[in-house]
């Protein structure tokens, strides 16, 4: 989905780059470079997109400690939240069982259904289990293509640094 007013690319921004963007350094090494590559995206990357949330990712904001809550929904305070319709939790459920994502992690599927369902070019995450993950990515891309429905990049921050 084209943004009309910019011309530019329209971009997800799932939960888990938000918790990484506004989170303190983590020790794992891996995590941490992680979030720096968040901040990196967000400063230097993020105005060539129109980004985008759901309910999901701001109710997921919402949740755990306060404070870091605080500083998430802070976060995205100005980012827009896309409207939700009946359709996207029908999807939501035939993305769950077609991907076999579990029901601790039934969210996931919903990120997507919402992306898939407004047709956003991007959804951008850390999420490596269930989005963000090759082997799963070509069980949505069958999915989507047997439904024909519109078929997003999944990524994280790092492949959308223009170098």
């Amino acid at each position: 989905m084209e943004n009309e007013k910019s011309g530019s690319a329209t971009i997800y921004l799932e939960t888990t780059i938000v918790s990484y963007l506004t989170s303190r350094p983590h020790r794992d090494i891996v995590i941490a470079a992680q979030q720096e590559i968040t901040r990196q995206w967000w400063e230097n990357e993020k105005q060539r997109y129109h980004c985008v949330i759901s309910p999901y990712v701001f109710e997921e904001a919402l949740a755990g400690d306060t404070q870091a809550a605080d500083k998430r929904i802070q976060v995205l305070k100005d980012i827009e939240i896309l409207p939700l319709f009946p359709e996207i939790e029908l999807l939501a459920e035939k993305i769950g069982s077609a991907l076999r994502i579990p029901a601790t992690a039934r969210m996931d599927a919903f990120h997507l259904a919402c992306v898939v369902f407004h047709e956003i070019d991007y959804l951008l995450t850390w999420n490596c289990a269930h989005l963000a993950n090759g082997p799963r990515l070509k069980q949505l891309a069958r999915f989507l293509q047997s439904e024909s429905l519109w078929q997003p990049l999944v990524c994280t921050p790092n492949e959308m640094i223009e170098l």
